[in-house]
Parts: C-alpha cells; sequence; structure tokens
C-alpha cells in the first residue's frame, strides 16, 4: 500500500505545470468582460539545467603569456633609464 503524501507530488507537478495557461484563460475572460484586449506574455524558454564543460584549446596550451613583468625585469627597466 502506497501512503498518500508519496502521491501527493504525482498530481501537483501537472497542477503547477498548468498555473500560467489557467492563469491566461482566467485574465482573457476578465478582460473580455470588461471589452479590454488581453495578449499573453512572451515567455521565456526553459533553460537546461546541464552546463557543458569548457571546451579546452590545446593549441594555446603551450605558448603561455605571462600577465606581467617580474619584478627584477621592472627594477631593470628603471635603472636604463
Amino acid at each position: 500500500m502506497v501512503c498518500v503524501a508519496c502521491l501527493l507530488p504525482l498530481f501537483l507537478i501537472p497542477v503547477v505545470n498548468a498555473l500560467p495557461y489557467l492563469f491566461d484563460l482566467i485574465l482573457s475572460k476578465v478582460y473580455r468582460l470588461l471589452g479590454w484586449e488581453y495578449r499573453r506574455p512572451e515567455r521565456a524558454p526553459p533553460a537546461c539545467p546541464y552546463k557543458p564543460a569548457a571546451k579546452k584549446n590545446d593549441e594555446g596550451a603551450s605558448e603561455s603569456k605571462p600577465l606581467g613583468q617580474p619584478q627584477g625585469a621592472a627594477a631593470d627597466d628603471k635603472k636604463e633609464e
């Protein structure tokens, strides 16, 4: 025997998914009674929860550029001036 609390999510998921459509239906009926035009808003497409890993670039892996000058090189530049 299955408990009723375990079956509750099975029935709630379709109801929650139908809420935007029910909301649009009710608002369109109310707007029609008032003589206004109701246009359904643009909905964002569902986002994918899976984020693929970033692709590694093997071409530039062997050639690394320093982010800044080493302190010894900066000191040498000042002495030359």
